[in-house]
């Protein structure tokens, strides 16, 4: 078995990640995975399951919170 890097948890049926850098995770469900990898909007902090919103370095879950923080032109990651 193998324990989560989010929560702890021993899980037979936990699953790794391979992250860019080529860190390897091992998460027990995708909520641990999400928790501890998914990018956070700058402005309201909800986790980012999509592509987001990019602006520069900076990321935005939407149009909103980009144009609340100043930005207008976007770059969307589709």
């Amino acid at each position: 078995m193998a324990t989560c890097e989010t929560c702890g948890n021993d899980y037979h049926k936990a699953f790794t990640v391979t992250l860019h850098s080529g860190e390897t995770l091992t998460f027990d469900s995708v909520e641990c995975a999400a928790q501890r990898i998914a990018p956070t909007c700058e402005v309201c902090g909800v986790r980012i399951l999509g592509h987001g919103l990019e602006a520069g370095e900076r990321i935005f879950c939407c149009d909103h919170c980009a144009k609340k923080a100043g930005v207008e032109e976007l770059q969307d990651s589709v």
